[in-house]
């Protein structure tokens, strides 16, 4: 029996009204277990999957780096697990809330399963540790206008480093790709591409099957971050994440379940496809009608984001509202000029 449907989640249905304890697992499917691992922020916690091997267990996405993620980790290992190793591991994507403790279990003799481009992103930032931000990081968040109080703090402080949680990862994993099919718990699964939140994220679908290993591309309820970096400055990841919609929805069917990386599985996939679309194209014709007059990137929050940004969601809502602005910009809806002091001001293009 399904639950009662939540404010915001129109149209989806959800098989589970909890999620499984710390430590404890729940079966979704046959040989198949959800778990949580615990992140310390607003969104606090990443759903992790276990697939049963002839020799162990696969794990989708791992969580962070950190002691109490090790114990619970344990915890699983010796309980719902049943003692059997962890000879797999499939990452969605590269963010550190899904490839956290990879390099640890490979270490532990697990094979890790990722796109080539997520895997050389984790690698990538997994080595690159700052004591402060770099100039280039400086320079792109004054030219879209973070606020000068925030923009000389953070330029002082020590940054987030992808290491701080993330284990240090081997040289070496399996590359999977776009229209590969996969074995993995006695299951056949095709490989999809999404795009926007993180590049060459992917999504599996159970190949004649009901199945869908989401990541963070199919969540519920929720549309995940989709922000610019100064890593790729002139990147579009609206567009991508646009486009990844359109190329994902075809492939959606209501009697499909699906296993994202937050929040709780659900059904009602070809629904939360067109929403998940909608949420970002509605979101940019506010922004557009905001500008009609010139602004900063720092005067643009409000039409994006249905509540206050305070310090700790900040840095997000900062990023993403420069990934608006620059689609807009790419599009044509919108002009951007320097300002004296070098930051960018936005207004909309004359029709």
């Amino acid at each position: 029996m399904n639950v009662p449907i939540p404010d915001g989640y129109a149209g989806l249905r959800f098989p589970w009204e909890s999620p499984p304890a710390e430590g404890e697992a729940t079966e979704v499917a046959e040989g198949m277990l959800w778990a949580r691992l615990p992140l310390p922020m607003a969104l606090d916690h990443v759903n992790v999957y276990f697939l049963r091997e002839t020799d162990g267990w696969t794990m989708v996405d791992t969580g962070f780096a950190s002691r109490r993620t090790r114990a619970i980790l344990d915890r699983l290992r010796a309980g719902p697990l049943g003692g059997r190793p962890i000879v797999r591991v499939l990452a969605t994507h590269h963010h550190p809330d899904h490839v956290g403790l990879a390099g640890d279990l490979q270490r532990d003799g697990a094979e890790l399963m990722m796109t080539r481009t997520a895997w050389l992103m984790a690698r990538m930032l997994q080595l690159d540790a700052q004591p402060v931000p770099p100039p280039e990081t400086v320079a792109f968040c004054r030219r879209y206008g973070m606020d000068p109080d925030v923009l000389a703090r953070r330029s002082a402080e020590r940054p987030f480093n992808f290491a701080d949680c993330v284990a240090p990862m081997p040289v070496g994993y399996r590359r999977i790709r776009e229209g590969e099919r996969l074995e993995i718990g006695g299951r056949l699964w095709d490989v999809h591409r999404g795009d926007g939140h993180a590049p060459e994220h992917a999504v599996l679908y159970e190949a004649d099957g009901d199945l869908v290993l989401g990541g963070d591309q199919l969540l519920p309820g929720i549309s995940p971050n989709l922000g610019l970096y100064p890593t790729e400055p002139d990147a579009d990841p609206v567009g991508d994440w646009l486009d990844a919609c359109r190329r994902l929805a075809p492939l959606a069917r209501e009697d499909h379940l699906v296993l994202p990386g937050h929040k709780l599985p659900f059904r009602g996939l070809p629904k939360r496809m067109a929403s998940l679309e909608r949420n970002h194209t509605s979101a940019l014709d506010r922004l557009h009608a905001h500008l009609y007059e010139p602004r900063t990137g720092g005067e643009c929050f409000a039409p994006l984001f249905k509540r206050p940004i305070d310090e700790g969601t900040y840095g997000l809502a900062f990023f993403e509202t420069a990934a608006h602005l620059n689609h807009l910009w790419r599009a044509g809806r919108a002009t951007r000029r320097e300002r004296g002091d070098g930051v960018w001001l936005w207004q909309a293009a004359a029709a």
